[in-house]
């Protein structure tokens, strides 16, 4: 059985949808649902069960949890990166982290989990990602840094770079600016792909930030683009082939492409023409904002993963075919 906590968000829907498709339903989702439209992202899969996340927290706590598990895929985690309640962040995406981890610990039993490329921060420290370099980075908002945190606990306990002694093993996966289908729920965190759709299909035009750094023009601020499909892929493969590695890993396309790269592709799968305006950026943002990330991903693919990802151009037109349709993974 594989237990995939934030199975119910944009990547862990997509690696359920995706272990669905290679026939397999023996999963147990835990998330939150509340009164958001989450649930939505359930509806086409398959899976054993379903715990809200502080049921199963309590049912590990009292050690009432007794289910076999060859696998806990931890997702779960607040992902927002303005989120300003550093309690919260400690709690939610560290303090849970620990007690996961130690039951894999206890079980032997092989445990996933979403690190973040936002504790590369700026990227001064550069983008690789190695296990011992990882306590020179800086992350740049509470967020960034709960999931550092949480990286650098299991790596001082010895457990982020080898098997346990009982088996038990740990591989923490930093995304980057991953976008797709199932991310409607998503609020303000969507990314630019949905709102520049929604922007375009109300306006006909689309605003990007200014730039505000005279080596890059407005629009040419650069990211790591990949697409939920690909990462669900990239993400199932510790559980498969790269079963017998460990560590952290970069989850990445491995290139940069611009912000204006990305609105001319959506204009291109929705089939009008380009109208690109340039907008401020808010005072409160300029000091903080990156204009260039690009993840290493030389580690995966000597791990073994030799899969070719999607190109920009073809992830977004593959979007633009669900976004039209209001369809979700399965749907």
């Amino acid at each position: 059985m594989i237990v995939v906590t934030g199975g119910a968000g944009l990547i862990g829907s997509a690696l359920v949808w995706t272990l669905n498709q290679q026939g397999r339903d023996d999963i147990v989702i835990v998330d939150h649902l509340g009164e958001s439209e989450k649930w939505q992202n359930l509806r086409a899969l398959r899976f054993q069960d379903y715990l809200e996340k502080d049921e199963f927290r309590q049912l590990l706590l009292s050690g009432r949890w007794q289910r076999p598990v060859e696998a806990i895929v931890h997702l779960g985690a607040c992902s927002d990166t303005t989120e300003v309640n550093a309690s919260y962040l400690a709690d939610n995406n560290f303090a849970y982290g620990k007690l996961l981890a130690e039951y894999a610990v206890a079980k032997g039993s092989r445990m996933v989990y979403a690190s973040s490329a936002a504790t590369y921060g700026d990227g001064e420290s550069g983008f690789k990602d190695d296990e011992a370099g990882m306590f020179a980075l800086r992350p740049l908002n509470k967020y960034g840094y709960s999931k550092l945190l949480f990286d650098q606990w299991l790596y001082q306990r010895g457990w982020l770079g080898k098997f346990t002694g009982n088996g038990a093993s740990f591989v923490g996966l930093k995304y980057s600016n991953v976008f797709g289908p199932n991310e409607y729920h998503k609020a303000h965190m969507r990314s630019m792909i949905l709102r520049a759709y929604e922007q375009i299909s109300a306006t006909g035009r689309v605003g990007l930030f200014k730039s505000y750094r005279p080596d890059y023009a407005d629009g040419e601020q650069v990211r790591d683009f990949l697409y939920v499909k690909d990462a669900a892929l990239m993400t199932l493969f510790f559980l498969q082939d790269g079963r017998d590695t460990c560590g952290i890993f970069n989850i990445g396309f491995g290139a940069t492409r611009s912000w204006n790269d990305l609105a001319r592709a959506v204009f291109a799968a929705m089939a009008l023409p380009e109208d690109i305006h340039y907008i401020d950026m808010p005072e409160a943002l300029r000091a903080r904002y990156q204009y260039y990330t690009c993840l290493e991903i030389d580690k995966i693919r000597q791990a073994g993963y030799k899969r070719p990802m999607l190109s920009l151009e073809d992830a977004v037109a593959d979007y633009v075919a669900y976004l039209r349709d209001g369809r979700h993974l399965g749907d």
